[in-house]
């Protein structure tokens, strides 16, 4: 991600970062918002993926863009972060690996598969491993119920989880 560089109390966000932000700003220019405020809070889901699919994170000052950009307030905005598991306001390891706690994988041992990851990654739930690599999330549901308990990692989903092959799911993390 882009970072904010400053010099003698100048400061500019990096190359990247700024394109970043453009591309979220043109995103937003782009939708029918007209001036109604009902209109705009119903764009907040849509501009919040947009803007997690640009930065793979949705740190404070993107939420305070979208926040000023929409109308709305930040507290609105950081409320519907922090409600929906989706979202996230930390950055996220390479391989984001969120597994489905939901009833039926919870029932066939999903807590067994978080405890074998939170051991071999060294990290809790919500957490990055030191060098960047691994992300560990957990989801309510991902509507695999037949194939639980369900693992995604970025975007690819493992069903029929269990502690013995997480090694081989990891294994198929390759930089």
């Amino acid at each position: 991600m882009g970072e904010m560089h400053c010099v003698n109390g100048v400061c500019e966000m990096s190359s990247r970062k700024s394109s970043q932000m453009e591309a979220l700003d043109a995103y937003i220019k782009s939708l029918p918002l007209a001036d109604n405020p009902t209109r705009k809070r119903g764009f907040l889901i849509q501009t919040l993926h947009k803007a997690q699919s640009l930065f793979g994170y949705l740190p404070v000052e993107v939420q305070s863009f979208v926040a000023e950009r929409l109308g709305i307030s930040l507290a609105e905005v950081y409320g519907v972060i922090s409600f929906y598991s989706f979202f996230t306001d930390k950055p996220i390891g390479r391989y984001a690996i969120n597994v489905c706690t939901g009833t039926a994988c919870f029932v066939k041992g999903a807590a067994q598969v978080v405890d074998e990851l939170k051991r071999k990654l060294g990290v809790s739930e919500g957490e990055t491993t030191a060098d960047g690599k691994y992300f560990l999330g957990v989801l309510r549901c991902l509507g695999a119920c037949s194939m639980a308990p369900v693992v995604m990692v970025n975007g690819k989903v493992y069903g029929h989880m269990t502690p013995e092959k997480v090694q081989g799911l990891l294994d198929d993390c390759k930089d």
